[in-house]
């Protein structure tokens, strides 16, 4: 997942706690005399408003089994192939062999406990040299659990004190917000305007922080077609942001999951124009090979120096803190990256050549399909608007009645469509007459009819606000 996306599950796909559905009553009092937890005592991060959201998700999903959900940001299944897997693994011994490794070496590199940082980063360094024209050295990189993982160990790094402040974009990708909460990370959000974020916005929060005490240490964005928003930060604020950062002494950390699986020719990444190391990259195969895999990765080439004058990389501060908490990334799941990897040469935006088309495509549907159930009048007439990503897997849907929880049920009962709230990514409150629309997994039919079906709910939904 990355910057991804926490995904929702799919009818079918699991349970859920007997609690979240009513249909199975309450849960049993613990037995008297056995041991009893007070939530209270418990970590605030467990009683955080955005694990029961997607719990909720979750149970709609499940409820209403018929419905078609424009919720999952997951990748379209058409796409894997059960051999696939074998194919990238050998593709990967192959590979152990002919650099000299032995049968034992083979061996040991799959079945063993591996490098803390990864077995890979050399495939994976190569990759991001001549696939997104970064080029940092191996050990710069650290192999992670996804994505998501890379967050939580960027930010206990960097999180040194209570003073220490993190700056999202708002609204904002939950898992980023859920890494602080869990760490206890203060967050300040900068709000995006229409067309993204604004620098001099983000400026703005860093000289309030500077006035408060505080030490912002870093921004998190998204800057290509941004989950949940699906904007895309133009050429001249990704070299304003990096001019700001220098400026001001913090780290951008960059979070891409979505820009080698949109059409077109994406735009420079921020860390390829870091010229200072001021970026902190953090990449994930999720959407661009399979999520199955959970292998991300964080470019960490900062100079970090101790009190004694020894200098080290930020990567190896980071793989630090990971030995203590996965030990390392599954060496199967990184044998099967790399094997995809090596087969494609390293260019992983010429292996998701169909995917990309198919995902535009996607998009296209979805928005043909609101112009046609929504046309221009009715949409003025009803206070409704939305933007037009041009990739990625999300877009941003404006409505005149408030899109909560309560207005997800009825869509989902009467209407038999899902959706999500953009409430629940903004991490200091908003969004509250808004929805996010996921494009990437429906066929084209289920677009079709579940972007009819979302246009009675919101004339019903409106026509009741009124």
């Amino acid at each position: 997942m990355s910057g991804g996306d926490i995904d929702i599950q799919q009818a079918g796909a699991g349970t859920l706690d007997d609690t979240l559905d009513d249909r199975a009553g309450p849960r049993p009092e613990p037995a008297a005399g056995g041991a009893g937890l007070r939530k209270e005592d418990l970590h605030a991060s467990v009683s955080s408003p955005v694990l029961d959201t997607m719990n909720f998700l979750n149970e709609i999903t499940l409820r209403y089994p018929e419905a078609i959900s424009f919720a999952p940001g997951r990748p379209y299944d058409g796409f894997f192939d059960n051999e696939q897997i074998f194919t990238h693994i050998r593709r990967f011994l192959d590979h152990l062999a002919a650099e000299g490794s032995t049968p034992q070496d083979v061996r040991t590199a799959v079945f063993q406990y591996g490098p803390t940082a990864g077995q890979i980063r050399d495939v994976l360094a190569d990759s991001l040299r001549v696939d997104e024209d970064i080029d940092v050295p191996p050990e710069s990189i650290v192999v992670t659990v996804g994505a998501q993982e890379g967050m939580l160990l960027v930010l206990r790094a960097l999180m040194g004190g209570p003073d220490d402040v993190l700056l999202v974009s708002s609204p904002c990708y939950v898992g980023i917000t859920g890494a602080a909460r869990l760490l206890d990370v203060t967050l300040t959000a900068v709000e995006e305007r229409e067309n993204g974020i604004s620098c001099d916005d983000v400026e703005a929060a860093i000289l309030a922080e500077h006035a408060r005490g505080r030490r912002p240490r870093a921004f998190y964005v998204v800057p290509d077609h941004s989950n949940p928003s699906g904007t895309t930060m133009d050429l001249k604020t990704r070299h304003a942001l990096l001019d700001l950062a220098a400026r001001h002494d913090f780290l951008v950390l960059e979070d891409t999951p979505y820009r080698l699986v949109s059409p077109g020719t994406p735009l420079p990444t921020l860390k390829s124009l870091d010229r200072e190391r001021r970026v902190v990259h953090l990449g994930s195969f999720s959407k661009t090979l399979f999520p199955g895999a959970r292998v991300g990765f964080v470019i960490a080439d900062q100079r970090v120096v101790d009190a004694d004058g020894r200098g080290g990389l930020l990567a190896d501060e980071i793989a630090k803190i990971k030995s203590m908490v996965t030990v390392n990334t599954s060496s199967l799941s990184q044998a099967a990256v790399a094997g995809a990897l090596l087969a494609s040469d390293g260019r992983l935006s010429e292996l998701n050549t169909d995917a990309a088309a198919y995902y535009g495509r996607a998009m296209s549907s979805v928005l043909a399909g609101l112009d046609r159930t929504i046309p221009a009048d009715r949409r003025a007439a009803l206070g409704v608007r939305w933007n037009r990503p041009t990739g990625g897997f999300f877009l941003r849907l404006e409505v005149p009645f408030r899109a909560d929880n309560a207005a997800l049920t009825r869509s989902a009962q009467d209407f038999g469509v899902i959706w999500t709230p953009m409430s629940y990514f903004y991490p200091q409150g908003g969004g509250e007459h808004a929805i996010r629309l996921s494009t990437s997994y429906l066929t084209t039919a289920e677009i079709e009819e579940g972007t009819a079906r979302l246009a009675r709910f919101i004339a019903a939904e409106s026509a009741a606000a009124r």
